[in-house]
Protein backbone atom coordinates (compact mmCIF):
# COMPACT_ATOMS: atom_id res chain seq x y z
CA UNK A 1 0.00 0.00 0.00
CA UNK A 2 2.67 2.35 1.02
CA UNK A 3 4.79 1.66 -2.28
CA UNK A 4 1.28 2.19 -4.50
CA UNK A 5 1.00 5.21 -2.78
CA UNK A 6 4.76 6.51 -3.53
CA UNK A 7 4.85 5.74 -7.26
CA UNK A 8 1.33 7.35 -7.48
CA UNK A 9 2.36 10.28 -5.57
CA UNK A 10 5.93 10.64 -7.28
CA UNK A 11 5.29 9.33 -11.15
CA UNK A 12 1.65 10.97 -11.43
CA UNK A 13 0.79 13.83 -8.42
CA UNK A 14 4.93 15.29 -8.67
CA UNK A 15 5.54 14.54 -11.99
CA UNK A 16 2.61 14.89 -14.08
CA UNK A 17 1.13 17.50 -12.00
CA UNK A 18 2.78 19.75 -9.68
CA UNK A 19 5.83 19.81 -11.64
CA UNK A 20 3.96 22.27 -14.06
CA UNK A 21 1.30 23.95 -11.73
CA UNK A 22 3.17 25.41 -8.89
CA UNK A 23 6.78 26.71 -7.96
CA UNK A 24 6.12 24.64 -4.45
CA UNK A 25 6.23 21.35 -6.75
CA UNK A 26 9.64 20.58 -5.06
CA UNK A 27 8.09 21.34 -1.51
CA UNK A 28 5.06 19.44 -2.02
CA UNK A 29 6.03 16.27 -4.30
CA UNK A 30 9.19 16.05 -1.68
CA UNK A 31 7.09 14.19 0.61
CA UNK A 32 6.90 11.48 -2.15
CA UNK A 33 10.52 11.09 -2.86
CA UNK A 34 10.98 11.05 1.03
CA UNK A 35 8.76 8.01 1.14
CA UNK A 36 11.35 5.11 0.72
CA UNK A 37 13.08 5.08 4.42
CA UNK A 38 9.65 4.34 5.39
CA UNK A 39 9.11 1.49 2.80
CA UNK A 40 12.20 -0.22 4.15
CA UNK A 41 11.81 0.30 7.76
CA UNK A 42 8.11 -1.13 7.34
CA UNK A 43 9.13 -3.71 5.32
CA UNK A 44 11.34 -5.44 7.67
CA UNK A 45 9.35 -4.20 10.79
CA UNK A 46 6.03 -4.51 9.49
CA UNK A 47 5.34 -1.26 10.94
CA UNK A 48 4.85 2.80 10.51
CA UNK A 49 7.39 3.48 13.13
CA UNK A 50 7.67 7.12 14.39
CA UNK A 51 11.81 6.71 13.84
CA UNK A 52 10.63 5.71 10.44
CA UNK A 53 9.02 8.86 10.24
CA UNK A 54 11.56 10.78 11.39
CA UNK A 55 13.73 9.60 7.83
CA UNK A 56 10.78 10.63 5.85
CA UNK A 57 11.14 14.12 7.86
CA UNK A 58 14.96 14.24 7.21
CA UNK A 59 14.33 13.97 3.29
CA UNK A 60 11.23 16.10 3.03
CA UNK A 61 13.48 18.36 4.55
CA UNK A 62 16.40 18.15 2.68
CA UNK A 63 14.76 17.90 -0.88
CA UNK A 64 13.96 21.90 -1.10
CA UNK A 65 17.10 22.86 -0.78
CA UNK A 66 18.68 20.05 -2.53
CA UNK A 67 16.48 20.62 -5.58
CA UNK A 68 16.28 24.68 -5.54
CA UNK A 69 20.08 24.62 -5.67
CA UNK A 70 20.42 23.13 -8.96
CA UNK A 71 17.19 25.08 -10.03
CA UNK A 72 19.32 28.11 -9.59
CA UNK A 73 21.91 26.77 -11.73
CA UNK A 74 19.40 25.43 -14.59
CA UNK A 75 17.03 28.79 -14.13
CA UNK A 76 17.19 29.21 -17.85
CA UNK A 77 16.44 25.91 -19.00
CA UNK A 78 13.41 25.73 -16.57
CA UNK A 79 12.15 28.61 -17.66
CA UNK A 80 12.23 27.92 -21.88
CA UNK A 81 10.59 24.59 -21.01
CA UNK A 82 8.21 26.72 -18.84
CA UNK A 83 8.10 24.97 -15.69
CA UNK A 84 7.53 27.04 -12.63
CA UNK A 85 10.59 26.68 -10.69
CA UNK A 86 10.45 29.14 -7.68
CA UNK A 87 14.06 30.67 -9.07
CA UNK A 88 11.74 31.33 -12.32
CA UNK A 89 8.49 32.66 -10.95
CA UNK A 90 10.22 34.34 -7.67
CA UNK A 91 13.29 35.17 -8.86
CA UNK A 92 17.07 33.78 -7.72
CA UNK A 93 17.17 36.01 -4.71
CA UNK A 94 13.86 35.27 -2.96
CA UNK A 95 14.77 31.02 -3.95
CA UNK A 96 18.65 31.57 -2.51
CA UNK A 97 17.02 32.84 1.07
CA UNK A 98 14.52 29.86 0.51
CA UNK A 99 17.14 27.70 -0.05
CA UNK A 100 18.91 29.05 3.64
CA UNK A 101 15.79 29.02 5.57
CA UNK A 102 14.84 25.18 4.73
CA UNK A 103 18.75 24.74 5.25
CA UNK A 104 18.41 25.73 8.65
CA UNK A 105 14.97 23.97 8.84
CA UNK A 106 16.75 20.63 7.94
CA UNK A 107 19.89 21.24 10.88
CA UNK A 108 17.21 21.37 13.07
CA UNK A 109 15.12 18.63 11.98
CA UNK A 110 18.55 16.23 11.82
CA UNK A 111 18.94 16.85 15.15
CA UNK A 112 15.30 14.91 16.19
CA UNK A 113 16.98 11.53 16.31
CA UNK A 114 19.04 12.19 18.92
CA UNK A 115 16.62 14.33 20.80
CA UNK A 116 14.01 11.32 20.20
CA UNK A 117 16.51 8.42 21.80
CA UNK A 118 16.81 7.36 18.56
CA UNK A 119 20.21 7.52 17.96
CA UNK A 120 23.34 8.53 20.08
CA UNK A 121 26.46 10.73 20.42
CA UNK A 122 28.15 9.51 17.20
CA UNK A 123 25.26 10.72 15.16
CA UNK A 124 24.73 14.25 16.92
CA UNK A 125 28.62 14.95 16.27
CA UNK A 126 28.30 13.93 12.74
CA UNK A 127 24.74 15.41 12.07
CA UNK A 128 25.87 18.52 14.00
CA UNK A 129 28.81 18.64 11.42
CA UNK A 130 27.00 17.71 7.96
CA UNK A 131 24.27 20.75 8.75
CA UNK A 132 26.97 23.20 9.90
CA UNK A 133 28.68 22.14 6.26
CA UNK A 134 25.36 22.37 4.43
CA UNK A 135 24.87 25.56 5.97
CA UNK A 136 27.90 27.16 5.22
CA UNK A 137 27.33 26.27 1.62
CA UNK A 138 23.50 27.55 2.01
CA UNK A 139 25.48 30.98 3.36
CA UNK A 140 27.49 31.09 0.75
CA UNK A 141 24.52 30.77 -1.86
CA UNK A 142 22.71 32.92 -0.49
CA UNK A 143 25.53 36.46 0.11
CA UNK A 144 27.91 35.74 -3.10
CA UNK A 145 27.50 36.04 -6.45
CA UNK A 146 29.70 33.14 -7.71
CA UNK A 147 28.07 31.07 -10.49
CA UNK A 148 29.58 27.53 -9.52
CA UNK A 149 28.00 27.94 -5.91
CA UNK A 150 24.89 26.61 -6.59
CA UNK A 151 25.68 23.30 -7.80
CA UNK A 152 29.04 23.24 -5.13
CA UNK A 153 26.12 23.46 -2.53
CA UNK A 154 23.90 20.83 -4.94
CA UNK A 155 26.44 18.92 -5.03
CA UNK A 156 27.59 18.82 -1.05
CA UNK A 157 23.32 18.47 -0.33
CA UNK A 158 24.01 14.72 -2.13
CA UNK A 159 26.77 13.80 0.27
CA UNK A 160 25.08 15.54 2.93
CA UNK A 161 22.34 12.84 3.07
CA UNK A 162 24.30 10.20 2.24
CA UNK A 163 26.75 10.72 5.08
CA UNK A 164 24.14 11.55 7.51
CA UNK A 165 22.20 8.35 6.82
CA UNK A 166 25.86 6.72 6.89
CA UNK A 167 26.43 8.35 10.28
CA UNK A 168 22.53 7.23 11.77
CA UNK A 169 23.53 3.77 10.60
CA UNK A 170 27.34 3.73 12.08
CA UNK A 171 25.84 4.98 15.14
CA UNK A 172 23.23 2.27 15.42
CA UNK A 173 25.96 -0.43 14.93
CA UNK A 174 27.55 0.75 17.73
CA UNK A 175 24.42 1.29 20.28
CA UNK A 176 23.60 -2.16 19.03
CA UNK A 177 27.53 -3.34 19.44
CA UNK A 178 27.83 -2.19 22.85
CA UNK A 179 24.38 -3.27 24.49
CA UNK A 180 24.30 -6.72 23.21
Amino acid sequence: VLTFFGIIGYAFIYTLWLKRATPQNIVIGGLAGAIPPLLGWTAVTGEVHPHALLLVLIIFAWTPPHFWALAIHRRDEYAKADIPMLPVTHGLEFTKTAVLLYTVILFVIALLPYLTGMSGLIYLAGSTVLSAIFLVYAVRLKFRNDPKVPMKTFGFSITYLFLLFFVLLLDHYFLYRLTF
